[in-house]
């Protein structure tokens, strides 16, 4: 959650600052705020609550100038989103300024403490404690020379978060101190971004990537001590810090808007280039498999998994049902889906032939990131499927594969549910080749999986077609969606889709399932949407269809082409091209994610930031 910018050079800090923030406002915009130290030596503050928006209109046109600054988005987890839960926050002293990512577990304790000492709070966040657990730190360091404020400011630093549990991204500045930025990460994500004779510190590459494609990813337990022209990495108890340079893979005009009215309809839009990226220089023709070097395993090794269990938050969690069947169905292992945050939490029993795969499209989510520790801990194999490369998921599995899908600024997931279908569908591949896939039947596939790109195209062409069936139903007070095998999970990330940016009731359940309780909703107001392509359970589906209508409840289909069999039962229907049975949640989810768009555009729904979400969930 909430996204952090800092940046010390030889310009004026604000409108860097600034484009940080707008950069990241996917990440939290309950309230944002800024701090800059000016040529005076004062820090000049400025925050308010809602959108950058209303920040921006509050700094003006005339913007204090200094060349030292650090930032803050924020989605709120202690404390509303009022001005003075807003971030940056003051020391007592009011010399020290912090922004902070992450939640302080025993806030409360250390603020009763430091209130006894006397000192008084402004807002009602975990994250100010912090700001005067360090500020007073730095005072009590009486011994040291005030030529030395800098080693005062680290050694402050070091020796608050001693006493603090919980998780933090911290950027750290202070008047005593000019041009130097003091910033640590454990279990929040923080970048370090290195330019010319300019550096930043950030919670997402995103944020800099238009000034500087040389990034460092700090490890959990790294302090960074930053100057215009000089860097230094350690660990916060001084130790010596393992840390690389890496190259952002993806450039500042992709992270931009262009001629979208929404990120999401941006990224509905890329697929056909997202998924053919995923599966792009993977596909072996010779041994009508695929090829996933990063997993760094041996063939033996993968022919001796037994048992593959799959972890994830969310639409990540949607993708792991689907590659449940995927697997199964290409490989005969036994597949299993857990959703990350009660996996870390369970005694999971998992036998020494097992393979935990985490997928997580941030690569920062921190119950998925839980989860892969826990496993790790009981000594089994973890692997990922994650799209941020360098992110502290993809540095910590065993191995993995990305998905290339560039940047996802949306807050609902799209581009990136079809290229994780598409990764475990390569997965399902490799695994049944090394088994008993035959190799006609590995050929259909590879040629099923190269048509994919033009055939997610031809969905795209009924856009317009889609939106008229959104504004159908635009005042219905919610939404059934159903599917069966493959598709179960189809219909449960088409609901996801539709409560995420839409806000009213979107459930989605086995067709099956129906008469088990839920056909008690139908109503002539509440459309179902069926996921029923021509496929192994569509005339399963075809009943379950049947008993909806024979209860006047409205009926959106989605089929594959050709099938004009439907169209005597569903008020509308909705084609997809033909393919085989694996890859058609891929194809099927996206008239979904449209219909969700356009119904939640015309709610006046704000799609890309929708209310109380944030797209990287990074605290617990």
């Amino acid at each position: 959650m909430c996204g952090i910018i800092g940046y010390v050079g030889k310009e004026d800090a604000t409108p860097y600052l600034l484009d940080g923030l707008r950069r990241l406002e996917y990440r939290g915009y309950d309230s944002s705020g800024i701090a800059v130290l000016d040529k005076d030596g004062g820090i000049n503050l400025q925050k308010c609550a809602g959108r950058l928006e209303n920040l921006r209109r509050q700094i003006g046109d005339k913007p204090e100038s200094g060349c030292c600054g650090i930032s803050h988005t924020r989605w709120a987890t202690h404390g509303e989103a009022t001005d003075e839960n807003a971030h940056p926050h003051f020391d007592q002293s009011g010399k020290l300024v912090l922004v902070h990512n992450g939640v302080i577990e025993n806030y409360q304790k250390l603020r009763d403490d430091l209130e006894a000492d006397g000192h008084q709070f402004l807002s009602q966040t975990d994250s100010e404690v912090l700001g005067h657990l360090i500020g007073l730190a730095y005072e009590n360091q009486n011994g040291v020379k005030e030529s030395n404020s800098e080693e005062r400011l680290v050694a402050a630093v070091r020796e608050a978060l001693k006493k603090v549990s919980g998780t933090y991204g911290i950027v750290v500045m202070h008047v005593d101190a000019p041009g130097f930025l003091v910033g640590a990460r454990l279990g929040s994500p923080l970048i370090v971004g290195l330019g010319k004779d300019e550096n930043f510190l950030a919670s997402d590459v995103s944020a800099v990537v238009a000034h500087t494609s040389d990034a460092i990813y700090l490890n959990d337990y790294d302090l960074v001590c930053l100057k215009s022209d000089e860097f230094k990495v350690e660990r916060i108890d001084g130790g010596a810090a393992d840390f690389q340079v890496s190259q952002v893979e993806f450039s500042a005009e992709d992270v931009e808007l262009g001629d979208y009215p929404h990120y999401m309809l941006k990224e509905i839009f890329e697929q056909p280039e997202s998924i053919e990226n995923a599966f792009r220089g993977r596909l072996s023709d010779e041994e009508a498999s695929a090829m996933l070097g990063g997993l760094q395993m041996s063939p033996q090794e993968l022919r001796d998994v037994d048992r593959i269990v799959l972890v994830g938050c969310g639409s990540a969690c949607h993708a792991a049902m689907a590659g449940e069947h995927i697997i199964e169905a290409l490989s005969r292992i036994p597949t299993e889906v857990e959703i990350a945050s009660e996996f870390r939490y369970r005694n999971v029993p998992l036998d020494k032939h097992t393979l935990v795969f985490v997928i997580s499209q941030s690569g920062e989510t921190i119950d998925s990131l839980g989860a892969l520790r826990e496993a790790q801990r009981k000594g089994f194999r973890v692997l990922s499927l994650v799209n941020a490369v360098g992110s502290t998921i993809a540095r910590e599995s065993d191995g993995g594969t990305y998905m290339h899908s560039g940047p996802e600024i949306g807050v609902a997931a799209t581009k990136s549910f079809t290229s994780q279908l598409t990764l475990l569908t390569l997965l399902g591949l490799l695994l049944g080749r090394m088994r008993d896939m035959s190799v006609s039947d590995g050929q259909e596939i590879l040629r099923e999986i190269r048509a994919l790109p033009d055939k997610v195209r031809e969905v795209l062409k009924q856009n317009e077609r889609i939106k008229e069936i959104a504004l159908k139903y635009v005042e219905a007070p919610g939404m059934l969606y159903l599917g069966r095998q493959f598709n179960y999970s189809t219909a449960l990330e088409g609901a996801l889709k539709m409560k995420e940016i839409s806000y009213i009731f979107a459930s989605g359940h086995a067709s099956a399932e129906l008469k088990h309780g839920v056909i008690a909703l139908i109503t002539e107001d509440l459309p179902s949407v069926f996921v029923a392509p021509k496929d192994s359970v569509y005339e399963k589906n075809m009943s379950s269809m049947e008993e909806v209508k024979a209860r006047k409840g409205p009926v959106i289909a989605i089929t594959t082409e050709g099938n004009q069999e439907l169209e005597r039962i569903a008020d509308d229907v909705i084609y997809v091209p033909d393919t085989i049975e694996c890859l058609n949640p891929i194809l099927s989810v996206i008239p979904l994610q449209l219909l969700s768009y356009h119904f939640a555009v015309a709610r006046d729904c704000d799609v890309d930031k929708p209310r109380n979400l944030a797209k990287s969930v990074t605290v617990e």
